[in-house]
């Protein structure tokens, strides 16, 4: 076979990222800009400083005016006012960048909602450079941040990926892939015709690896699906290089086939290159002051002595998201991690790492108190929060975001799967605790009691923060929903954010959230789900503010969510709506700077729903006692809060006195069904709000 063709090559490395990392790069040597702020450790109480409140879009979900495009829809001033005045400080775009991949010179779509990315631009589908920087500067008319992302682990199969599979200079030291020699070519499966790799088998892995050529089968598959992804490994068919070898690459893939997994520790040092560049091309080009590090624990993958692989939990992950993290606080900005490993693993990889980390410890567990009507579990995730040193302030806790409710509860099947953990009155070990949380949520969550929602591969489930709380109250047909219903599925809305927002660190809700949207039925996105990606169900369109009411599909393809709530503009018009109560929710936590309070004590309670967060608020202003009932009946109940001054009890929400807190610790709260309280101990020390 001949060589690739000069220019085709050339005009690889003019669209590569790498290459546009060595050119940014030109811009900072020699220069003291990068010296003059603290980079070492994590600063999440800075970070969260700068803005406590996330709205977290998604892309593809955005209904525009018609002709108009995401960019614009995002960054229009009537959306913002609204955003505004709900109390949003900070917009997460979702990932904006061109993603997918390259056939010849031809781009392909992206595989998994653009987070395959091949390129720094903006996705041309979404809009333009000059839209994301008009975004930016709207974003700060209104006192918000830009959250944008960088992807550390992965690309697509953009001309990065085209070019090392030509073996072009440094280009395959990106990515984790191997060349196979001729002789084993026999081992590697054919590549269908239409297709660029194929993925390998167990068997053929195993083979692979016992020939010393890769570390062999992952601790985990993710996105498993038989037939589909049995392994994290794919291999290439023939490629001629620029040299004019050809060659069969096997490479590596934590996610779908479409995203090779990046290399970071090759003597290149490419991939650090190209993401470094990527981060600082984000804060100083598009304006953002925090960067989302996607799927940032699983840069490391190495062969252990027994012949399995390390590749969770591993040091590199810790080393690499250090110098990532460290160059982004150097250019001023900050950064958070969507980490959902071991909470050993969240608090190692905070010292010196990112300064936020995306709560996956409590999320599945406030959600089980939801589906069952018991706090056990919640209270004890919460404590185990405090139990690795990890500041309740450095989570970001969140409603909805565009994954799937995630019921891996990795803490308990890897690293503590024979700790022993008391529950219900018995002592489990953690893998089997493990196996009956997943069970009762399962049950409730999918299947018969609740058919819209869909099992995602083995990870979890796909629904919206309004379908869990149907499921929570056994409503089996959304189409035949009362009003009566929908007011029930309110309030317990505003139940879970209270959870989240009513506690010190960031809290995040999306657009599916502020509208109420419900799953689609799954046959409008059936040819989505056929690599068995039901996540599509729960990214329904949504319009915020009525940009296009009669447009029935997203800009990206996405058809329009049924929204219990309506759009924000008419929300806001009304006090007893969802948008108009989180407003009231929002204003008192920045009120009593509640983001910035210190999580003090998780008590013993003795109702079964109830759960209490007690808070030491900033600047002596006393103690706040976030106070909610998770279950179907009222609770009177006597608390015993020891060590907290007494004094007044007064409702910070609707502004009335609810009793007083003795010299002895107690307190009697009421709750009525679903309620939630948030308290203040008014003691003669605390200033007067």
């Amino acid at each position: 076979m001949t060589t690739p063709d000069k220019q085709y090559v050339e005009w690889l490395v003019e669209q590569s990222m790498l290459n546009a990392a060595k050119q940014r790069a030109k811009l900072y040597g020699g220069q003291g800009r990068l010296w003059q702020r603290p980079y070492a450790q994590a600063r999440p109480r800075d970070a969260s400083a700068i803005g406590s409140v996330w709205f977290t879009a998604y892309p593809a979900s955005i209904i525009t005016r018609a002709g108009g495009s995401v960019l614009e829809a995002l960054g229009d001033e009537k959306l913002w006012h609204a955003l505004s005045e709900v109390g949003i400080q900070g917009i997460h775009n979702g990932p904006l960048k061109a993603s997918g991949g390259l056939k010849g010179r031809e781009r392909t779509p992206s595989i998994d909602g653009n987070f395959d990315r091949i390129s720094f631009e903006v996705d041309s589908d979404l809009g333009t450079d000059v839209q994301f920087l008009n975004l930016s500067r709207i974003a700060a008319a209104h006192n918000a941040v830009i959250v944008d992302d960088v992807i550390p682990s992965h690309t697509g199969k953009g001309a990065d990926f085209r070019l090392a599979e030509m073996a072009y200079e440094e280009y395959p030291g990106l990515y984790h892939m191997v060349e196979i020699k001729e002789e084993d070519w026999s081992l590697l499966p054919e590549v269908p015709a239409g297709r660029d790799a194929i993925n390998l088998p167990p068997a053929t892995v195993d083979a692979l690896r016992d020939k010393h050529y890769i570390v062999g089968q992952l601790q985990r598959v993710i996105f498993f699906e038989p037939g589909v992804k049995e392994t994290d490994w794919s291999a290439t068919p023939v490629v001629t290089g620029v040299d004019g070898k050809d060659r069969r690459w096997v490479y590596l893939h934590y996610f779908k086939e479409g995203q090779p997994s990046l290399n970071w520790l090759d003597p290149s040092f490419a991939a650090q290159q190209m993401i470094i560049g990527d981060a600082l091309h984000a804060i100083d080009v598009m304006g953002a002051r925090v960067l989302r590090l996607d799927a940032n624990g699983f840069l490391g993958v190495e062969r252990k002595a027994d012949g399995t692989a390390w590749s969770e939990s591993h040091p590199l992950s810790i080393t690499g998201n250090q110098l990532l993290a460290g160059a982004i606080r150097k250019a001023g900005g900050f950064s958070f991690q969507e980490l959902n490993l071991t909470i050993d693993d969240i608090a190692a990889m905070s010292h010196g790492g990112a300064d936020l980390s995306y709560d996956f410890i409590t999320r599945p567990a406030y959600q089980h108190a939801l589906l069952t009507g018991r706090t056990e579990f919640l209270r004890l995730m919460l404590r185990q929060v405090h139990e690795f040193g990890i500041d309740p302030a450095s989570l970001i806790h969140a409603l909805q975001n565009h994954d799937e409710l995630t019921l891996e509860l990795v803490h308990f099947w890897t690293l503590h799967a024979h700790d022993q953990y008391l529950y219900q009155g018995q002592t489990f070990p953690g893998n089997i605790l493990r196996e009956h949380i997943r069970e009762e949520m399962y049950e409730r969550l999918a299947g018969e009691h609740a058919p819209y929602n869909l099992k995602f591969v083995t990870n979890g489930v796909s629904c919206t923060t309004a379908s869990i709380i149907t499921a929570a109250l056994g409503i089996r047909e959304l189409d035949s929903m009362t009003a009566a219903d929908i007011d029930k599925i309110q309030h317990i809305h505003l139940l879970l954010v209270m959870f989240n927002a009513m506690q010190p660190g960031v809290f995040a809700l999306s657009g599916w959230d502020l509208v109420g949207a419900l799953p689609l039925p799954a046959e409008q996105v059936e040819h989505l789900m056929r690599d068995g990606d039901t996540r599509w169900i729960h990214r329904g369109g949504y319009d915020l503010v009525d940009m296009d009411p009669d447009c029935e599909v997203s800009a990206g393809g996405m058809p329009r969510a049924r929204a219990l709530y309506g759009s924000l503009v008419e929300q806001l018009k009304r006090p007893d709506s969802f948008a108009s109560q989180l407003k009231k929710l929002l204003a008192v936590r920045r009120a009593y700077d509640i983001a910035a309070s210190r999580q003090i004590l998780i008590p013993d309670v003795e109702h079964p729903g109830l759960l209490i967060m007690v808070h030491e608020l900033p600047a002596g202003k006393g103690t706040q006692i976030t106070a909610l009932n998770f279950s179907a009946e009222a609770i009177v109940e006597t608390l015993h809060l020891p060590g907290i001054a007494p004094g007044p009890v007064v409702d910070i929400i609707n502004e009335r006195v609810e009793g007083d807190l003795t010299e002895e610790g107690e307190f009697t709260i009421t709750l009525d069904a679903y309620e939630g309280l948030a308290l203040r101990v008014v003691s003669m020390a605390s200033p007067m709000m």
